[in-house]
């Protein structure tokens, strides 16, 4: 039995409204001929009408109080909880991911809204001792106002909720413009708020083009803007909003090395590194694009990872058994498998391809491990999909070179029993997050989560409390002088 197709609107002021643009639709990446969802894009106007509203809700939204923000937040993780294999499913029918990682994803951003709901009742400021006993210094968390939130496809709902849900909770209202690619997992999530009881105009979903980004983040009316994407579009996003002294924090993707060094467990390591790089069909910023094997490491790493690798199952996301599912869409799909073949061209390796299933007409790309050096464009150029470039690297030295040796620095793993290995690596490679031991993907939501170098710039984190005291609040300090009463002055 075929899934009907969903007619899909935007969310502003609290009414759900169709676009006044063109119309577009979202198709399932396994199946192209099914479409999920179809709308009427949002046009200069339907923006105009959501920035409008995000404004004119702030005060009553920051007037409300934080724990009443904080009872939304509990009350719409509960409905995502409940909702949750209905939208596991959904996603996986629109993004192409399997159901296991969308279930996972669904369960991560509810602890999410958690996390942010529980925030309520922390401490909101700091007070300081002053020269002058009757007078208190202390420090004021206020909200920054209208936040623009732009997120991507590949976390349809987490990443969202990374950004909406702390700016919530601060008092900000915001406008959000989701991906082209999951507009009915965004608009699914979306009603999860507006049925939590979120007041109208405070939060405001439009599905568009991203021409319609670059107009929300241009506004003047936009106090903020979170962005994930990439290197090309955060630079676009970062000349306009700096330029007009907004507040800015991106997250633009990565090129994450595994350096796995010769006393490492190498099947462990082959374990997560496949997993890593291959996992949600490579579709993920910190995925493990590079693996550097040190000295007399390499050849026992090759061999594991090649049977990791060649023994992948791929398919439909909701296939039984399935562990990576194809990729986003056709134009992704295409990206991928150029890139691959470009750097066969180039003179890499390909040391083990997983089977695609037969007869597949979806965005299928076979999970891909290749065998090079620097000298290839995929050493340094992020590809988003199923394909990892194992390295050789004649000492920790040249591994540490190697794995700095791109303009980006999200996340990197390195595979070692040595503590003094350890210290250096975390000293001296360039990433955000290190992780020693375990997979370069994953965090979680009480730590700060964000890269150097082009990952991150401007460098605000997500996820943690610097969420909030970086990002989405505004620190005043008070000095508080008590003014003494005169006994009998009204007499």
């Amino acid at each position: 039995m075929s899934n009907p197709t969903l007619e899909l609107n935007h969310l502003i002021n609290g009414k759900w409204l169709t676009g006044g643009g063109e119309t577009a639709s979202s198709t399932n990446p396994a199946d192209p001929s099914e479409v999920v969802g179809t709308y009427a894009t949002a046009t200069t106007d339907d923006l105009d009408a959501a920035l409008t509203a995000a404004r004119d809700a702030r005060p009553a939204w920051d007037r409300l109080g934080v724990l009443a923000r904080g009872k939304i937040l509990r009350t719409a993780a509960g409905l995502l909880e409940r909702r949750a294999e209905d939208l596991a499913v959904l996603m996986t029918r629109e993004e192409g991911k399997i159901l296991a990682d969308a279930r996972a994803e669904i369960g991560g951003t509810v602890e999410t809204l958690y996390y942010h709901a529980g925030a309520a009742r922390r401490p909101t400021g700091v007070t300081y001792p002053s020269a002058n006993a009757d007078e208190i210094v202390r420090s004021v968390r206020r909200p920054v106002g209208v936040v623009g939130v732009i997120t991507p496809w590949n976390f349809p709902v987490q990443i969202p909720a990374w950004k909406i849900a702390p700016a919530l909770m601060w008092g900000n209202t915001v406008v959000w413009k989701t991906a082209s690619d999951t507009p009915a997992v965004a608009v699914a999530l979306a009603a999860v708020f507006a049925d939590a009881g979120v007041p109208d105009g405070v939060l405001n979903l439009l599905l568009g083009p991203g021409s319609l980004g670059a107009e929300l983040v241009a506004d003047p009316r936009v106090d903020a803007v979170t962005f994930t994407g990439s290197v090309p579009v955060g630079h676009r996003i970062r000349a306009a909003v700096i330029g007009r002294g907004a507040r800015l924090q991106m997250e633009l993707g990565g090129h994450n090395p595994a350096v796995v060094l010769p006393d490492a467990d190498i099947p462990a390591a082959a374990a997560f590194i496949t997993a890593a790089a291959m996992g949600s069909t490579g579709q993920k910023c910190t995925a493990t694009r590079r693996v550097i094997a040190v000295g007399s490491a390499y050849d026992t790493l090759k061999d594991a990872l090649i049977g990791k690798v060649a023994a992948l199952r791929v398919g439909p996301g909701l296939g039984d058994g399935v562990e990576i599912g194809p990729l986003v869409s056709e134009r992704a799909r295409s990206e991928v498998a150029g890139a691959i073949d470009q750097a066969v061209q180039q003179g890499a390796t390909v040391l083990a391809q997983a089977p695609l299933p037969e007869g597949a007409s979806g965005a299928y790309v076979a999970p891909t491990l290749l065998e090079g050096d620097s000298s290839l464009s995929i050493a340094t150029e992020e590809v988003f999909g199923p394909v990892t470039l194992l390295m050789r690297a004649a000492d920790l030295d040249a591994a540490i070179d190697l794995a700095n040796s791109t303009e980006f620095g999200l996340t990197a793993s390195v595979f070692t029993r040595d503590e003094s290995v350890v210290r250096r690596c975390l000293d001296e490679i360039d990433a955000g997050l290190i992780k020693i031991n375990g997979p370069s993907t994953g965090s979680e939501v009480h730590a700060p989560f964000g890269g150097v170098k082009q990952s991150s710039f401007p460098a605000p984190r997500e996820q943690g409390s610097d969420a909030v005291a970086e990002f989405f609040s505004v620190l005043k300090t008070a000095y508080v002088r008590a003014v003494p009463s005169v006994i009998g002055a009204d007499r």
